[in-house]
């Protein structure tokens, strides 16, 4: 399977996150494996869209985080693999403000490493598809898409209205 991230803001608006359902669903019938961090909001849109648990990883900044639960198939304690200390490493690299940053938020960016690069944080998403408002590398999802561009992968942000209008093309024909 080919690895992409689902990610986005929680507050994306409701009709993306029709069409983020949407996309990951087509993604997943063309063989593609869902990278997500488990969040309200976008996260769990794309994650709605997968029908085979085996066809995501849903990376948690704990044993639990949103209702789901490390251990169930496809929902992974980032916390627990051997490169965690790797993905919290690119906080400082990456996070404008890592100094800033309480424990448990500095675990949400670390997972988003993994999200981006994989649990052993060497394989990297064949792309990242988000939602930010206005296409802006912003909030949360921002720490994913600054790695997303130190590491030259391709950034679908359907804030942007060009790049919406492409996956709808893409899923609806």
């Amino acid at each position: 399977m080919v690895p992409y991230a689902g990610i986005g803001a929680r507050a994306t608006p409701d009709y993306i996150l029709n069409i983020m359902k949407d996309l990951a669903s087509k993604l997943e019938g063309q063989g593609y494996l869902l990278r997500s961090g488990g969040a309200k909001g976008a996260d769990a849109a794309f994650e709605a869209g997968v029908t085979n648990p085996g066809n995501k990883q849903i990376y948690l900044p704990g044993r639990s985080f949103n209702q789901r639960f490390a251990g169930q198939q496809g929902i992974i304690d980032a916390t627990r693999l051997p490169n965690w200390q790797q993905a919290i490493q690119t906080v400082n690299q990456f996070h404008p403000a890592p100094g800033r940053l309480s424990d448990f938020a500095r675990n949400l960016m670390a997972r988003n490493a993994m999200q981006v690069l994989g649990g052993q944080m060497n394989e990297p998403a064949k792309m990242v598809v988000a939602w930010t408002p206005g296409g802006q590398i912003t909030g949360g999802t921002g720490q994913a898409l600054r790695m997303a561009n130190a590491y030259q992968i391709p950034i679908r942000n359907l804030g942007d209205q060009r790049v919406l209008d492409n996956v709808q093309r893409f899923i609806y024909g």
